[in-house]
């Protein structure tokens, strides 16, 4: 998906061979050429863009195709893997069978929207995979047949749930300590199925499902509100642990008994006045203790156990100045040996300066173990097989949006065999010369050191480079360094440097910073980008009368604020699926999103709050907005819905200042499809011409 950062990968193992369909069988709308300038294909709605020449997208055709592969889950009987990946000439990702080290991908979905989250059951006949609709994120669940000889698709998917709802895969179930080839779903309703009255007190059904019978779905319990996240089933098949979050900065578990939906909160303690994050609870592979990702002992994220018995709670990881993000076997879901596949191992992915490194401590001792083997790059999962012993990693880097890596866990140990390549990305360019992001710093104007991440322009450009600062959304996210993607091509190719701040209230700086944002406090991100300015122009290679600020989501909103405090210092602003009223946003989010935004924003329905949210919204200080803007926003956006990109639109334009809109009709929170996500490229780059590189088209 692509708000400003795009998606991905050139040569490699996956070839002409790739494939064992047609390529014609992925056919889609696509972005026409009349009269030698681009025409947008008919699920974009286009409003003011310059028009766009030819040249424009053969010369970016090269940055447009990089396409990860990405770990999905190990076949639960054969040393095979299930994976995701965009095919050559297709719109979207799908899942891949790999039936070993270097094979050809065979294709297992051709679903017309992308395929999110997949599990695979464990006798390998099926996947249940989840999908929505236009990017909506209104989740169903299919069921996808498997032939097992040949592991090709049988049939057509089969829909599971009840569209009324957006559904998530909790756990394959177990009675009595037996996998019975049912499900634990978690359902919320959606807003357009609801009278405006049962929209401010919406909860989450717990179903269990047999995906050979969803029309006996039977429901087991009810949870009051919504944020409930990441769970974890005892062996019995009797208790649920499950994690409740309140905000970035607070979180809980509960235990829920599935046959009677009691529900006993494990995490902070009955009584304890803790205010932290408990986040994504697991139980231990001897269902003794549960493992919990908690800030409670400092200012990050650490790896703890709490004893069931004894409700005693430990850190794992003490003193590691950096947060914890995951840990354990992430495919080790009901696996009794997964920490014996890990050869004797507890791995932990930390985020140490916006990468994304896995440690690991003795399984016993929880002495720190030196890993050897690994691939360069960020690794972003480590899932045992079950009956072996390999290891499946993410890896993605400057160079690459994503491979497919195994190792045996021995070797991590002894390092008798590095890691192996079992896919790797497809790219449509050499991109040996792409470089990791150098982290640059400032003072904002409170003396709070703000750090980011910055592409200098190629260095075959002499002169002072303009500037694109490219904010992340969240709030609660960081920049991290990694794959840069579409953006190469700014800094490769136009002489663009790029800048990604990490402005107070981002993640991986402690949960101090975190919290420097929330409620009164937004605009005080706003000013670190002032300062950011304020530094691009003390630097002697970029040019501060050219800076373009963009950003997506909370990002979008942030450069909207920009343009309404320092139009005379930028040159223009993008603003991809942002925030432009706090107050009609909370009024028309999603229900089971608005209480969790209502923490980090504040709550729109006190008064007080209700006039300071209005006060420093865009849409009320549009009239600021002098400088060119441009919209991009997808029609069934379920967060940042469509109607706050609309109002600022017409608002702006009453200022006299070009305003250009991009408008994805089968689109949601960013562009997930490949036409769409190209023609946005190709708006961006020509906007760029317009604003930073004063470029006839």
């Amino acid at each position: 998906m692509i708000y400003l950062n795009c998606l991905s990968s050139a040569s490699s193992v996956i070839g002409a061979a790739l494939l064992a369909f047609s390529a014609a069988s992925w056919a889609q709308p696509t972005n026409a050429v009349v009269n030698g300038f681009i025409t947008p294909n008919a699920n974009l709605h286009v409003e003011g863009i310059a028009p766009i020449a030819q040249s424009i997208a053969t010369d970016v055709a090269r940055y447009a195709d990089f396409r990860p592969v990405s770990f999905v889950a190990w076949h639960p009987t054969r040393r095979e893997m299930l994976v995701r990946h965009r095919a050559e000439g297709a719109s979207t990702a799908q899942l891949f069978w790999l039936k070993g080290p270097g094979q050809p991908l065979q294709a297992l979905t051709q679903h017309p929207d992308p395929v999110g989250a997949a599990a695979i059951d464990r006798s390998g006949r099926y996947v249940v995979f989840a999908a929505s609709k236009g990017g909506s994120e209104a989740d169903q669940l299919y069921r996808q047949d498997i032939d097992l000889d040949t592991g090709a698709p049988i049939g057509t998917p089969v829909l599971l749930t009840n569209e009324r709802e957006r559904h998530s895969r909790m756990a394959w179930f177990r009675a009595d300590g037996q996998y019975s080839g049912e499900m634990l779903v978690s359902s919320v309703p959606l807003d357009k199925f609801l009278p405006a009255e049962q929209r401010a007190s919406i909860g989450v059904t717990v179903r269990l499902i047999d995906p050979h019978k969803p029309e006996a779905a039977r429901e087991l319990f009810k949870l009051p509100q919504t944020g409930w996240f990441g769970s974890s089933l005892d062996r019995s098949g009797k208790v649920l642990y499950i994690g409740k979050y309140l905000s970035a900065n607070e979180s809980e578990v509960w235990a829920v008994t599935l046959a009677t939906g009691e529900r006993t909160r494990l995490l902070p303690e009955p009584g304890s006045s803790v205010r932290a994050v408990h986040l994504q609870p697991r139980l231990s592979a001897d269902g003794k203790s549960l493992n919990v990702i908690s800030d409670r002992n400092g200012e990050f994220r650490e790896l703890m156990r709490m004893d069931l018995a004894s409700g005693r709670l430990r850190s794992l990881t003490i003193n590691l100045p950096h947060d914890v993000e995951g840990y354990g076997g992430e495919d080790g879901e009901d696996d009794d040996n997964a920490e014996s596949k890990r050869g004797g191992l507890l791995l932990v992915r930390l985020n140490v300066n916006g990468r994304t490194e896995l440690r690991a401590f003795d399984a016993s001792t929880n002495a720190p173990v030196a890993l050897t083997g690994l691939p360069e790059g960020n690794i972003t999962s480590a899932a045992p097989r079950r009956g072996g012993s390999e290891l499946a990693f993410n890896v993605s880097g400057a160079k690459s949006p994503g491979d497919v890596f195994a190792i045996d866990a021995a070797s991590l140990r002894s390092a008798d065999k590095p890691a192996k390549p079992w896919a790797r990305a497809a790219m449509s360019m050499d991109t040996s010369a792409f470089r990791d992001q150098e982290v640059v710093r400032w003072k904002s104007f409170d003396g709070l050191e703000i750090s980011g991440l910055m592409s200098r322009a190629a260095s075959t450009f002499r002169d002072k480079r303009p500037v694109m600062i490219d904010i992340h959304g969240g709030p609660e996210s960081q920049a991290r360094v990694g794959f840069a993607g579409r953006q190469n091509y700014y800094t490769q190719a136009l002489g663009i440097t790029v800048i990604r701040p990490n402005v107070r209230g981002s993640s991986g700086f402690g949960k101090t910073f975190l919290k420097l944002d929330n409620g009164v406090l937004r605009e005080n991100s706003v000013k670190d980008i002032g300062a950011l300015l304020d530094w691009i122009a003390t630097q002697p290679d970029l040019d501060a009368s050219r800076v373009l600020v963009s950003g997506g989501s909370y990002g979008g909103y942030m450069s909207l604020a920009v343009a309404t405090h320092y139009s005379e210092r930028i040159a223009g602003a993008i603003d991809v699926v942002g925030i432009s009223n706090f107050v009609t946003f909370l009024d028309s989010t999603e229900s089971y999103r608005r209480d969790l935004r209502r923490v980090e924003y504040g709550d729109e329905r006190d008064p007080a709050m209700r006039e300071h949210l209005i006060r420093i919204s865009p849409l009320t200080n549009a009239h600021k907005i002098t400088k060119p803007l441009f919209v991009i926003q997808g029609k069934n956006d379920p967060r940042v819905p469509y109607t706050e990109a609309e109002q600022i639109v017409a608002k702006a334009r009453a200022n006299q200042s070009p305003v250009w809109y991009l408008r994805g009709e089968n689109e949601g929170h960013g562009f997930a499809r490949k036409e769409n996500a190209d023609f946005y490229l190709y708006s961006v780059v020509r906007f760029m011409q317009e604003t930073l590189l004063k470029k006839a088209p």
